[in-house]
């Protein structure tokens, strides 16, 4: 039998790397006019300018394995890592010490706006690490009165390793009480920090709130303390709790003032459960109050007091016997 030519293959073939070439022709002309267009606003003024600030700016990503080392640090041996020989634990500091002091002063300096530093950023950079690597201890002894209060306050709790290794609000809790050692120290590190922690738990707490020995944060998520809050000590807050600003002020321009006291102040003993909204800096919650679930507040609270909504009429009845025409007539009498 005889074989016939492919005659009409070649001519396919040709089309096909035609079509493929135009295809690739034109998308190779969109990504450079891309490109083109993307430099042109690296050069424009206002906003974010890559070249005069971004090349200057801290690294998130160093500063996020930094919060991992610094959580090995305050509880060694119930990280990723192999458990500690207690005769290697000096050893272990050490060196940890030193490979942090080394990363963050990097970083430092970049939040500073020197890089490469100069001497005054390298010294300003030694301060602050000194400053921070001395609270360390005092932040640690902190947190164990912290992890007192999850263990005593919540039935849950078996031990305290398992506070240590499972409940993200201790986590959240000691990435604040580190970040805010280096708050209005150094721009930025701190707020990255604490967004780590944020992104990881799902609670927010500000680098620049001030928060008392004993705090319970019950399971924590959704959690928002803002920057000015302040709570006191053995204070227990649940899940989806908002301690935030009622408003702000503007200046003639209609722009947001920075600074001031916006947010709450929660004074001793209190406890507020899920859900609750608390707002304002002039709001003060007095020592031993307790603030139920779901209520709104912008006022003030005196001490000793219990906040709550009334419960509307609840009503339990016994369903009829016959199968409903519709859902609604099962809730008829």
């Amino acid at each position: 039998m005889a074989i016939s030519k492919p005659t009409t293959l070649v001519p396919q073939f040709h089309f096909f790397s035609l079509a493929s070439g135009r295809i690739f022709l034109a998308m190779d002309t969109t990504n450079r006019d891309a490109v083109e267009e993307l430099l042109q606003t690296y050069g424009e003024t206002g906003g974010i300018n890559y070249l005069a600030a971004a090349a200057t700016l801290p690294s998130r990503l160093a500063i996020e394995a930094a919060c991992a080392e610094l959580m090995s640090l305050m509880f060694p041996g119930f990280r990723s890592e192999a458990l500690v020989n207690s005769e290697d634990l000096a050893d272990t500091t050490r060196i940890r010490v030193r490979h942090l002091h080394a990363r963050l002063k990097t970083e430092i300096c970049r939040s500073l706006g020197k890089i490469p530093p100069d001497q005054a950023t390298e010294a300003k950079a030694e301060e602050v690490l000194s400053i921070f690597f001395k609270g360390l201890p005092s932040v640690r002894r902190m947190l164990w009165t912290d992890i007192d209060a999850a263990y005593e306050g919540d039935p849950a709790a078996t031990s305290y390793q398992e506070i240590i290794l499972a409940y993200p609000a201790l986590e959240a809790i000691a990435i604040y009480r580190m970040a805010h050692l280096l708050y209005e120290k150094v721009p930025l590190i701190p707020r990255i920090m604490t967004e780590w922690a944020h992104s990881r738990t799902g609670i927010d707490i500000h680098a620049g709130a001030k928060v008392g020995s004993h705090f319970l944060l019950g399971p924590g998520t959704g959690g928002v303390i803002g920057e000015t809050t302040e709570i006191g000590v053995r204070v227990k807050l649940y899940h989806a709790v908002t301690l935030g600003a009622r408003s702000f002020q503007k200046d003639e321009h209609g722009k947001i003032k920075k600074g001031g006291k916006r947010h709450p102040t929660v004074e001793d003993d209190v406890t507020i459960y899920p859900g609750s909204t608390i707002l304002g800096g002039e709001t003060v919650i007095g020592a031993r109050s307790t603030i139920g679930g779901n209520v709104f507040l912008v006022q003030s609270v005196p001490p000793n007091s219990l906040v709550y909504y009334e419960e509307k009429q609840l009503r339990i009845v016994p369903k009829r016997k016959h199968k409903p025409a519709t859902t609604r007539d099962e809730f008829r009498e």
